[in-house]
């Protein structure tokens, strides 16, 4: 349903996306995952005709996106990362002329905005003006724009941003129901847990290449030690102990999260465990609790770039 093709934008000195080499398949849910900076939302904009790739291209269905940019805009709807509204308008207004432009008819517009802004919990804030709605309503109608055009091809992007967390169960439900409807969907997202949870396959972007590909399931078991144990210390950890925990053969590798946090990622982890608690006792750092776990997207992120997300949003794109 869509191929980039080297695909690439810059922005003076900064290359937002990087030669990116995509296929995303008919009806699948794509999350493109990464921190702020990452070159998600930028590739967003180029698949969706906002702007024009630096360099390379992309084919969304059978078009080309920079030689027929109106017939890629007739197969697509996006939801933006900053809701894009009409500021003198309702949500009520916005939607019911996003209805009108996408061709419904009088009685199934008002059919139709109405149980949408309901299916966001908005209808009763529906005739509230659009710049006294705090930013996860303004987010809701965004999303509900998608809703009712239902796409063949939508691109969501970051959907459940300042949204509390029942609304955002909801908003992935309905995500799902128009995939199941026949939409493919690319979802830009930094929230791990949402693009795991509803991610057919995941690319996780950083500083604007594409790392890696492939389904969530497949990512977690590509981490090296198939088991995880976070350990919280008493203190801070000790770097002679933590050389000696590596040479351990059962331990594949180990993050530092704080001077007295860690994560281990290890294979035979209840073999193992006596023994780490017991090297740690006896160099004089003993635990203050013991996790175990399986890789998250998370882990992922930390393998492949050797940053946390958080870690990478603080240090921001890089020039």
């Amino acid at each position: 349903m869509i191929q980039t093709i080297d695909l690439t934008r810059r922005f003076e000195d900064l290359v937002a996306v990087d030669r990116l080499n995509l296929n995303i398949d008919e009806g699948e849910i794509f999350g493109l995952l990464g921190p702020n900076g990452a070159g998600k939302t930028t590739t967003v904009l180029m698949l969706s005709t906002v702007i024009k790739p630096s360099d390379g291209t992309a084919i969304v269905g059978e078009y080309d996106v920079g030689k027929n940019p109106n017939d890629v805009r007739k197969l697509i709807g996006i939801c933006f990362q900053e809701p894009k509204l009409m500021w003198v308008s309702t949500p009520w207004d916005v939607l019911n002329w996003h209805a009108k432009v996408c061709g419904l008819s009088t009685q199934e517009r008002k059919r139709i905005v109405r149980q949408v802004l309901e299916d966001v919990n908005m209808w009763d804030d529906r005739k509230k003006k659009v710049h006294g709605l705090s930013g996860g309503m303004k987010k809701r109608v965004e999303v509900a724009k998608i809703l009712i055009q239902r796409p063949k091809i939508a691109f969501i992007d970051e959907p459940t941003a300042q949204i509390d967390v029942v609304g955002k169960h909801k908003i992935w439900n309905m995500i799902r129901e128009l995939r199941e409807e026949g939409s493919t969907i690319i979802l830009a997202t930094n929230e791990l847990y949402e693009a795991d949870r509803l991610s057919d396959r995941v690319g996780i972007m950083h500083k604007g290449k594409m790392l890696v590909c492939d389904t969530p399931k497949t990512l977690k078991d590509s981490i090296p030690g198939g088991d995880i144990i976070e350990i919280e210390l008493e203190k801070e950890a000790n770097q002679k102990v933590l050389e000696e925990l590596k040479d351990f053969r059962e331990v594949a590798d180990l993050a530092l999260l704080k001077p007295n946090k860690l994560k281990v990622y290890l294979n035979k982890v209840e073999e193992i465990i006596p023994q780490i608690m017991e090297l740690f006792l006896k160099r004089g750092a003993p635990m203050r609790s013991i996790r175990m776990s399986e890789p998250s997207l998370d882990d992922v992120f930390v393998h492949y770039t050797g940053l946390t997300i958080e870690e990478a949003q603080k240090k921001g794109p890089s020039r």
